[in-house]
């Protein structure tokens, strides 16, 4: 039985500017949720932190949830998005570079249930890009 597939994405060397920005924050998992086709299910919730601090958001979708948190203080934004249908691999490093200044992403995905079989790399897989080639 297999009920999903879960990413967990951290990204640093991001701009703390950027990880406070709300509007900014809000436009990057609003991209997410287009870019694969989720449907969220009412109203997203965030909760910006006083300054210095970052935001919070938590979408709930059909296919489950996209979670966000910032740490502007670390350069560090953290995702969690759950889907319980195979989606397409969204390009978390390009993006989060892109759009967050990110220097360094890792994203490591989890197949959810018992039967994990046709999921490519059905434990842990983690990726890396630190915006160097070699």
């Amino acid at each position: 039985m297999n009920v999903g597939i879960e990413w967990l994405i951290d990204a640093e060397g991001c701009s703390p500017g950027f990880l406070r920005d709300l509007h900014r924050m809000k436009r990057v998992c609003d991209l997410i949720i287009a870019d694969l086709d989720l449907r969220s299910v009412g109203e997203p919730m965030w909760h910006q932190f006083p300054a210095p601090g970052g935001v919070t958001g938590l979408v709930l979708l059909t296919e489950s949830h996209l979670a966000c948190h910032t740490y502007p203080e670390l350069g560090v934004v953290t995702f969690n998005l759950y889907c319980c249908r195979l989606r397409p691999e969204w390009p978390w490093e390009a993006r989060l570079t892109e759009m967050l200044g990110a220097s360094r992403v890792s994203v490591r995905s989890l197949a959810r249930g018992e039967d994990v079989t046709g999921y490519e790399e059905a434990v842990l897989v983690e990726r890396s890009h630190s915006g160097r080639e070699g």
